[in-house]
């Protein structure tokens, strides 16, 4: 019997308008659910039943609201091993991967978001003969737009800050990427949060469109590509929607000549490989000081060709499936795109087609060398296992060069100079930068792009500001 995944409204699983979407499992590209997609007149029942949620968890103490947050964080994490393989589902990741990492993120912004509220305060004011305070309040309903690389995380860490500040949420996962985000719901609800505060959407880009449009959301927030962001704005100003955008990114990472190597290429792989390269933030623009290129080169591509691409669920593979055929098609588009303009293929490039799985989606980590700023693999955004390495010379060069993209989510550097690190992370234009480590994200660090990667925060208080506005109150003292 086909599973069908149905939408969460307001603690209830409802059928959607009689369309469904193929759910794909990454890692043999078998079938495995059906997304039932929404009605518009669903969405207006969602947002219906979340405006009246919201209005009562608005008027619940902070305290309430922190302790409830807290309570379903735990019970989150109780559920690591389930939600982790619902992601291995999802997304073809490997398990270790998302037990450790991407699921894990998800009740660790909750947790934050909830104690961070509950001392949450506005700024008092004194005048002569008057007083007054300004305070944030909620917006409303809100609503997410989610990739299909984090969809665990991307859940919780839009939700999370929009639940603290007395908000209620409508997801829209990818319709690639429906599974754990419901599993996600029904823990959340399960641990005492009110139906109706978070519920989820399906559908392709058509109610991307509508909850856009919708009068009765307040926010809009997209986890996505550049052009998607570009929509995404265009749609939301009709009702004057508030927009987060986390686009895309082409991260450069720099390593320079002090760099400690070990380190180094540790860093370098796992700002490429880490999720099968399907991160916005990576750092696959890899710059490597001319002093110690070929020694650094030949170190990654030695260790590099001894990670095993497979089955995401087994304890010895470290790379695990691309989302979709069509995802692997662009991929190995690129990398071939790339050897035509001139780079050289150190290790990989080919589809992986791993005995039992030899429809899945693999492809092996991919190290190009020999590369120009110029070339298609440098310049635009791949989203799989492909490294680009490119040499640089002096600092000055280095950060020119870094900076002349389009893109600003992200950039790394690795140095043993303290000062050097300062300098060029004051330099770099990038909304993050990592020195000697690489995609550390903890919920109390904003995270988000400049440039044409977004604009807004995800993470920290600056989240709280994102779903929240400000209001101010004066009150004269005389009678």
């Amino acid at each position: 019997m086909t599973n069908i995944i149905k939408n969460h409204i307001a603690g209830s699983l409802v059928d959607g308008n009689g369309s469904y979407i193929d759910k794909h499992y990454p890692a043999t590209g078998e079938v495995i659910a059906k997304v039932s997609c929404a009605s518009t007149e669903m969405l207006d029942e969602a947002v219906a039943k979340a405006s009246e949620a919201q209005k009562l968890w608005a008027a619940q103490s902070i305290q309430e609201r922190g302790q409830i947050m807290i309570r379903a964080a735990h019970a989150l994490r109780d559920a690591n091993d389930e939600l982790s393989r619902l992601e291995v589902q999802d997304v073809g990741k490997v398990y270790a991967e998302a037990a450790s990492g991407d699921v894990p993120s998800g009740p660790d912004a909750l947790e934050y978001f909830g104690a961070a509220i509950m001392t949450y305060t506005g700024v008092q004011h004194q005048w002569p003969g008057a007083i007054g305070y300004s305070r944030r309040v909620p917006l409303g309903v809100c609503a997410g737009i989610g990739a299909w690389n984090y969809p665990a995380q991307i859940a919780l860490w839009k939700s999370a800050p929009a639940l603290a500040m007395g908000n209620a949420f409508i997801l829209k996962p990818s319709e690639m990427t429906p599974l754990v985000s419901m599993r996600i719901a029904a823990i959340m609800e399960d641990a005492g949060l009110p139906k109706g505060l978070m519920n989820i959407i399906h559908g392709d880009y058509r109610m991307g469109q509508a909850i856009c449009a919708h009068p009765g959301i307040a926010k809009v927030s997209l986890t996505g590509g550049v052009d998607t962001g570009r929509i995404i704005m265009k749609q939301s100003a009709d009702t004057l929607k508030r927009v987060t955008l986390e686009l895309g990114g082409k991260a450069p990472l720099i390593i320079c000549a002090d760099a400690d190597l070990d380190k180094a290429v540790e860093l370098a792989m796992a700002a490429n490989f880490y999720t099968a390269g399907e991160v916005c933030s990576n750092a696959t623009r890899v710059f490597v000081h001319r002093s110690i290129a070929k020694e650094l080169i030949a170190r990654m591509v030695k260790k590099t060709a001894a990670l095993k691409v497979g089955d995401p669920m087994a304890d010895d593979v470290d790379i695990g499936a691309l989302i979709s055929e069509d995802h692997l098609g662009k991929v190995m588009g690129m990398i071939a795109k790339g050897l035509e303009e001139g780079a050289k293929c150190a290790v990989g490039g080919q589809r992986v087609r791993p005995q039992g799985f030899e429809n899945g989606y693999f492809v092996e980590p991919t190290i190009l060398t020999e590369c120009q700023d110029d070339m298609t693999v440098v310049r635009d955004e791949i989203f799989g296992p492909v490294m680009s390495v490119l040499v640089f010379d002096d600092e000055d060069e280095v950060i020119s060069r870094a900076n002349a993209t389009p893109y600003g989510l992200g950039a790394g550097l690795v140095t043993r100079d303290l000062a050097r690190a300062h300098r060029m992370a004051d330099r770099l234009d990038a909304g993050n930068v990592w020195v000697n480590t690489y995609n550390l994200i903890p919920p109390d660090l904003p995270f988000g792009g400049v440039k044409g990667s977004g604009f807004g925060r995800e993470s920290s208080l600056f989240a709280l500001e994102g779903y929240s506005d400000v209001k101010a109150t004066y009150i004269a003292l005389d009678e």
